[in-house]
Formats: C-alpha cells, sequence, structure tokens
C-alpha cells in the first residue's frame, strides 16, 4: 500500500469517528486509525497467500490409507456482512490415495482461509476444497463450528448460539466414513501431557 492511500484511509477512518460522533483527535483515538488499518492488513492477508507455496514441498508419498485427523484447530475469521469476528474449531480429516501432507500445513490452510472477509458457510468448503486440491485423496471431511459476533452483539443477541458447517467429500460422503469423522471429532480428549 503506498503512502498516499494509507494517508486516505486514515482520514477516511477519522471521518468516520466523527459521524459516529466522535472526537478523533482525542488522545485514546489519535492512534486509532493506523492501528485499525494494521489490524485489517493482518486480518486480511489471506487473500496474499499462495496454496501451493504455503503447503511448498511438505506432500509426501505414503503408502497408508487410514484416515488422518487435526481437530480442535482454532479459528479466528471476520464476517463479510457486518465485519464482525466470529471464532470457534475446525475439524479437518482425509483419507490419503499416496500422499500425506505435513500435519501443520492443515492448520496453516485453515488460517489463510480464515484470514479474509468470510462467511463461515464458504470458509468450510474452501478448506475442504485446498486439501483435494493438494492431495487429491480418497475424500475430505471439514467441520467447523463457530461463535458469531453478529449474532452475539447485535441483530438477535444470542450469545449461547453456534453455527456448525461441514463439508465432506469423496469417500466422506459415505454414510459409514461420515459417521466415524463424526464419531472421531466428537469423542472426549485425552490429553496425556
Amino acid at each position: 500500500m503506498n503512502p498516499s492511500s494509507e494517508k486516505q484511509y486514515h482520514q477516511n477512518f477519522a471521518n468516520l469517528l466523527r459521524d459516529l460522533g466522535e472526537n478523533p483527535d482525542r488522545e485514546g483515538l489519535l492512534k486509532t486509525p493506523s492501528r485499525w488499518l494494521d489490524s485489517m492488513k493482518f486480518l486480511t492477508s489471506g487473500y496474499k497467500l499462495d496454496m501451493k507455496k504455503l503447503i511448498n514441498d511438505a506432500v509426501f508419498n505414503e503408502g497408508g490409507e487410514d484416515m488422518v485427523i487435526v481437530r480442535d484447530i482454532e479459528v479466528y475469521s471476520v464476517c463479510e456482512h457486518h465485519v464482525l469476528p466470529f471464532f470457534g474449531t475446525c475439524h479437518v480429516g482425509y483419507i490419503p490415495r499416496g500422499k500425506v501432507v505435513g500435519l501443520s500445513k492443515i492448520p496453516r490452510i485453515v488460517d489463510a482461509f480464515c484470514r479474509r472477509l468470510q462467511v463461515q458457510e464458504r470458509l468450510t468448503h474452501d478448506i475442504s476444497k485446498a486439501l483435494e486440491e493438494a492431495l487429491n485423496p480418497q475424500g475430505v471431511g471439514v467441520v467447523v463450528e463457530a461463535y458469531h459476533m453478529c449474532m452475539m452483539m447485535r441483530g438477535v443477541e444470542k450469545q449461547r448460539s453456534y453455527t456448525v458447517t461441514s463439508s465432506m467429500r469423496g469417500v466422506f460422503s459415505k454414510m459409514e466414513t461420515r459417521s466415524e469423522f463424526l464419531s472421531l471429532i466428537n469423542s472426549p480428549k485425552q490429553h496425556r501431557f
């Protein structure tokens, strides 16, 4: 972003604060336009990420065909409708077809799609599609459970309701595989450390 457009964003944000009845020149708000811009750059940094570069050389030939699951991946994103946060967890599973991906790459893929203006439905779909394209597995399952501040702070103001979305591809569309995946991600955690 060039300095002149950055200056324009600061001015626009200061004007917005004035329109809301605030004084952008008071001490607590003097640096808010800069902090807001820095925050939005970070929260939308996923647009600049290339999945192939993100996965890099972390795809390995492996003969196993057993289900691989990374569960309870933290999710923090911003709703594109109200520009308010939503947060929760993501569970990702796949059944390899001769290739596996380094486990740390799965949360990185999740983060790449979270760091965009999002809707939870698209987020879930994008994660499963990215894994499918990277690995060509027998199937992929993704479940996202999230609380939405647009429902909690405004609108219906329901603090305990959360949204669950799923994307099941390939063999995960079959009831037996789907049931095994859902059973495993919902089983009690057994931390041993």
